[in-house]
């Protein structure tokens, strides 16, 4: 076996969604065949985290306050839907979730309970729905 210079880092994909990665490895070749001996760590990357974290970051509702025309906006929409708010039940789902909801497809309180009913709690699918329909 015979030190191979020069890679940079080392990819193995076991399946569609976990990838083991080797950043700086040593490597050694083979000289008679096209066999390669790979030390290092390696550190594993699950894709579908990466996709459910991303679609998650998407979803959350803004951190910085630079937008203050939708503010009073969402405010004043809030109010207004507050008066159907009491007749909705809202049992089984959780008002961070209608926040969430009403925040990104602009609906209205009753609204958003309706849609994360029908879709058993599920955000993102209620947003869908909800967005998708206009």
């Amino acid at each position: 076996m015979k030190p191979y210079p020069g890679v940079k880092r080392v990819t193995v994909k076991k399946n569609k969604d976990i990838l083991f990665i080797i950043s700086q490895p040593d490597v050694l070749k083979n000289p008679n065949s096209d066999t390669f001996v790979i030390f290092g760590e390696a550190k594993v990357e699950d894709l579908t985290q990466q996709a459910a974290s991303q679609a998650a970051r998407q979803f959350a509702p803004p951190t910085e306050g630079n937008d203050d025309d939708d503010m009073p906006a969402l405010t004043e929409d809030t109010g207004a839907a507050g008066g159907e708010g009491g007749d909705v039940d809202e049992t089984g789902v959780s008002p961070k979730d209608i926040e969430i909801v009403m925040a990104q497809s602009n609906c209205t309180r009753a609204e958003a309970v309706e849609a994360l009913k029908k879709n058993s709690g599920d955000i993102v699918n209620a947003i869908m729905e909800l967005t998708m329909n206009e």
